[in-house]
C-alpha cells in the first residue's frame, strides 16, 4: 500500500475548509452524532470538490479531463488501497470502517461528467436517470454511515435526495442558465413555457420530499431530525419559488432567515415526534445496528 503524501490530520482539516462554505452541511452537522461528523464531513467535501471540478474548470474540455483523472484516483483508492489526495486520505478510515462501496462515490464523478456534456433533458425519465447519480448516491452514503441497509428506506432516501435536487434545479434556473444548460423538461417547457415548466418541477420536487416524512420514521433520531431539515428545506425552496410567480429565470428565490429558524425548529418537533411513533420500525432494524 502507498503511503499518503499528507497525514490524516491535515488531510481532514483540508476536507473542513472545503465544506465551510457548504451552508446546509453545517447546519445538519451540528444535529448529528458527535461520532459521526467527521465522516459526515469527508463524504461531504468529496461531494463539494467533485461539483468544483465540474462547475469551476472554467471550460468544458478542461473540466472532463479533471473530472476524469478524479475518477480514476476514486477507482484507484478503493481497488488499490492508494491514495494521495487529502479527501481520499481523509475518507479512507471512514471507507473501511462503514464498507462504503465505490459505485456512489463514481456515480457522483459521472454525473459532473454528463453535465459537460448533455446541456437538456427532454422527459423525466432521462433526468431522473441523471439524478440517480448526481443526487441519490449522496443519501445512500450517509444511510450507510448510520448503518441503515432497509430498502425501503433506501427509496425513500432516493426520493427525497432527488426531490431536493429538483428543488434546487428549480431555484436555480437563472444560475444554470448562465451556464449553458437546463434541467426544465423540454417537454414541459414546450408546453407550459418556462415559467409553467419551472412550477411542474417544483410540484414534483413537492411529492418526492413528501418521502421524507416515511422515511424518518425508520431512523434513528439524531438523523431523523437531519432528514426532517432537508425535507423541510427543500419544500420551504419550492415555497419561495412559488411566492415568486415561478419566475426563476430571471431571478433566484432564497429562503430568508425567518423561515430558516422555522425550519429547524419544524425538524426537531419533528424527529420528536417521530420517534414516538417509531417502534415497528425499530423492531425491523438489523441486529447489529448502531442507534444514535
Amino acid at each position: 500500500m502507498a503511503q499518503p503524501v499528507v497525514s490524516v490530520e491535515a488531510a481532514d482539516a483540508y476536507c473542513r475548509r472545503l465544506v465551510r462554505h457548504y451552508e446546509n452541511f453545517t447546519v445538519a452537522s451540528r444535529l448529528s452524532p458527535r461520532g459521526l461528523r467527521r465522516d459526515l464531513t469527508r463524504v461531504y467535501a468529496f461531494c463539494r470538490f467533485t461539483d468544483d471540478l465540474g462547475d469551476e474548470s472554467g471550460d468544458r474540455a478542461v473540466a472532463l479531463r479533471r473530472l476524469r483523472r478524479w475518477r480514476d484516483e476514486t477507482r484507484e483508492s478503493f481497488e488499490h488501497d492508494e491514495r494521495t489526495h487529502p479527501v481520499l486520505v481523509a475518507l479512507t478510515e471512514t471507507v473501511r470502517r462503514f464498507q462504503l462501496d465505490a459505485q456512489p462515490f463514481i456515480d457522483l464523478i459521472d454525473a459532473n461528467l454528463q453535465d459537460q456534456r448533455v446541456d437538456t433533458y427532454e422527459d423525466w425519465a432521462a433526468l431522473r436517470a441523471y439524478c440517480m447519480h448526481s443526487a441519490a448516491p449522496v443519501g445512500r452514503i450517509v444511510l450507510r454511515l448510520f448503518e441503515i441497509r432497509d430498502p425501503a428506506a433506501v427509496a425513500l432516501s432516493d426520493d427525497v435526495c432527488i426531490g431536493l435536487q429538483l428543488a434546487n434545479f428549480a431555484q436555480d434556473v437563472s444560475v444554470d442558465k448562465r451556464l449553458g444548460r437546463t434541467y426544465l423538461l423540454q417537454s414541459d417547457i414546450r408546453e407550459h413555457g418556462i415559467d409553467g415548466a419551472t412550477r411542474a418541477m417544483c410540484e414534483r420536487a413537492r411529492t418526492l420530499l413528501a418521502s421524507g416524512i416515511a422515511l424518518e420514521t425508520l431512523a434513528p433520531r439524531r438523523l431523523r431530525v437531519q432528514l426532517a431539515l432537508y425535507r423541510l428545506g427543500g419544500e420551504a425552496i419550492v415555497d419561495a419559488i412559488a411566492a415568486s410567480g415561478y419566475r426563476t429565470a430571471t431571478q433566484r428565490p432564497a429562503v430568508d432567515g425567518a423561515a430558516r429558524i422555522r425550519i429547524v425548529t419544524a425538524a426537531l418537533s419533528a424527529g420528536m415526534r417521530h420517534g414516538q411513533t417509531r417502534g415497528a420500525a425499530v423492531t425491523a432494524r438489523p441486529a447489529g445496528e448502531r442507534r444514535a
